[in-house]
């Protein structure tokens, strides 16, 4: 603890280093370290300690404490939860794939039914003409007559 409140430590939030720490370029990060938040903390309260506990610690340093208790809860909660998460994620990329691969397979069976038909009715044209022509006139009236 800072034994003369008036003249600030160092880097304190409430002396010249109030922009945070030191970048490794020299720079002021635009943060504040945990030590300069208890020591901010500190400097405002005038360094009131805490009885509860019967501990010396201030409510700078318990306030990072808390906000450190917070930050360890949150980072397992979400290991927690991308470890739930990765096997889901992992076998619905596999289902996705399948399915891309099925969708593959028949398209591919469909474009080759129609090329099939195709030529099966290009033989039957060839073989029987007329039949394609009246075949077509029949259709084509029927069509006319439903349009109507």
């Amino acid at each position: 603890m800072n034994s003369n409140p008036s003249s600030p430590a160092p880097g304190s939030a409430s002396g010249a280093g109030r922009a945070g720490a030191s970048d490794p370029s020299g720079q002021p990060a635009p943060f504040l370290t945990s030590e300069q938040a208890g020591a901010a903390a500190e400097d405002a309260t005038g360094g009131t300690r805490s009885s509860s506990t019967g501990t010396t610690t201030t409510s700078g340093q318990q306030a990072a404490d808390l906000v450190q208790r917070a930050a360890q809860g949150a980072h397992a909660t979400i290991d927690r939860l991308a470890s739930q998460a990765a096997p889901a994620a992992q076998h619905l990329q596999k289902s996705l794939e399948e399915t891309g691969d099925m969708l593959h397979q028949r398209a591919d069976q469909a474009r080759e039914m129609g090329r099939e038909w195709t030529e099966s009715l290009r033989c039957s044209v060839r073989e029987h003409p007329l039949a394609a022509v009246a075949t077509a006139l029949a259709v084509g009236l029927l069509v006319a007559r439903l349009s109507r």
